[in-house]
């Protein structure tokens, strides 16, 4: 421990001799490290955008579909089956712990009426409050959004679209007025941000979201009509073999005919209690496929399928696009940090060269110190040590030229900029391995120069 603090007593003493020199030495690595932070810094920020952007987008959502149902051998499709409720909803959020929300939809397709304006959106959802969340839809261009006590008392107010607003409004203020929808009144409560068209064209802000309960029970009354035409029986050949039709004067029913007392007393189940479909957020990227299969395994769960039977839903994600986009905005931080390394390598080089002209002009004290008994050893730790200082000096203030550029690319260019611990710390590193690489070979030349040709040399 002495030896260590002499020999850095010594270094520092010799860096203080030549001041200038020293912090010349020391540029190339400060721009390198600035430049690595900076770099780093805003190829953070950019990722971070983009995650941003994918989520608000769906990068991290999930949706689950009903199955299909089977009739006379015809597959009818995705989202015939009616598997899907409300209680699965919420034992998601309760059980599936990579699952940060979850909502229910009830889509419809019909005309939105505003006196003598009428619209036809591409969406119509009956759903509940954090359908917001999981598309970050969290800001209101006006109002605000319906709560969940109105979803459970089956409230009739709506938010609306951008879209909506132009065409339906004509770009006027919505909020308090009323719509109509298969002629049920709606009042608009809240006008969704602009979000724009989606990745397959669609616009986004073409929209109309109500309470689910509104949907489903007053509008719509049943699933969203999305059966296979190819399933539909032929009516020429429904009318033959009736038996009305064998038997035109004869009046008979197939079935008995319930009386007045029988229907009286029948109860009829009129609310059904399916949803057209879940959609649910994972915490980020990192959960998509646990989420998948917590999912799968709770709703096989409450479906009571044995484990020969298929699953009757279908959950489907965008995990193709969030590896894509991952992958773009990694290889991007990766450029630029390849191009700071590059400033680094030449800083690195700078150093090796002031140690070797270092060495050559104190070529005479080497030979001195040898004569008076210092080792090889003392000699190498001597100016190793210098050039780790230099790179040690130089990295912080590489570090904090490198936060006050990011800062200052944040507030001109508006660019974003995320602060990396990593980076710091790295560059912390980076510099002491290029102070100990690069000064190795000047540090290891002065060890083994001869003490008599060293006291010669002029």
């Amino acid at each position: 421990m002495r030896i260590f603090s002499r020999t850095l007593k010594m270094a520092f003493s010799a860096l203080r001799s030549n001041v200038m020199r020293a912090a010349l030495t020391t540029l190339g690595i400060v721009i390198g490290v600035a430049a690595v932070i900076t770099m780093v810094e805003i190829g953070n920020g950019a990722k971070v955008a983009i995650q941003r952007t994918m989520a608000s987008m769906g990068a991290n959502t999930l949706v689950i579909l009903p199955g299909a149902i089977t009739t006379a051998g015809v597959n009818n499709g995705a989202g015939t089956m009616m598997t899907l409720t409300p209680q699965d909803k919420d034992a998601i959020l309760k059980e599936c712990s990579s699952v940060a929300w979850a909502a229910p939809i009830v889509r419809a397709r019909a005309q939105v009426v505003y006196g003598n304006r009428n619209w036809v959106p591409t969406y119509v959802y009956g759903t509940t409050p954090s359908f917001l969340d999981i598309r970050d839809w969290t800001e209101m261009a006006e109002g605000e959004a319906f709560t969940e006590h109105e979803v459970l008392n089956s409230s009739k107010v709506c938010l609306v679209g951008q879209t909506i607003v132009r065409e339906v409004f004509g770009g006027q203020s919505p909020i308090g007025k009323h719509v109509r929808i298969r002629n049920v009144d709606f009042k608009v409560v809240g006008v969704l941000g602009k979000k724009g068209a989606n990745l397959m064209g669609m616009d986004q802000d073409d929209i109309l979201l109500a309470p689910w309960t509104t949907i489903k029970y007053r509008v719509v009354a049943s699933a969203l009509s999305g059966g296979n035409q190819s399933s539909t029986t032929n009516a020429s050949t429904a009318e033959v073999n009736t038996l009305n039709m064998i038997y035109p004067e004869l009046s008979q029913n197939l079935y008995v005919v319930p009386t007045t007392i029988e229907q009286t007393d029948t109860t009829h189940q009129l609310r059904f209690p399916n949803v057209d479909q879940i959609l649910t957020a994972a915490h980020s990227a990192d959960h998509v496929s646990p989420a998948i299969q917590q999912l799968s395994s709770l709703l096989r769960q409450r479906h009571r399928l044995r484990s020969s039977d298929p699953d009757d839903f279908n959950i489907r994600d965008m995990t193709e696009i969030t590896k894509t986009m991952s992958a773009t905005a990694e290889m991007m931080t990766k450029l630029l940090l390849c191009v700071a390394m590059i400033s680094l390598v030449v800083g690195g080089i700078g150093i090796m060269n002031i140690m070797l002209v270092s060495v050559t002009e104190r070529t005479r004290e080497i030979g001195l110190r040898m004569a008076v008994g210092a080792e090889p050893g003392d000699i190498l730790r001597h100016f190793l040590t210098e050039a780790v200082i230099l790179c040690l000096l130089g990295g912080t203030m590489g570090i904090i030229i490198g936060r006050g550029s990011s800062y200052v690319v944040s507030l001109v260019l508006h660019w974003p900029t995320a602060v990396s611990a990593g980076a710091i710390i790295a560059a912390v590193l980076v510099s002491a391995s290029v102070g100990i690489a690069f000064g190795f070979y000047p540090a290891y030349k002065a060890s083994r120069l001869d003490p008599i040709e060293a006291l010669r040399y002029e």
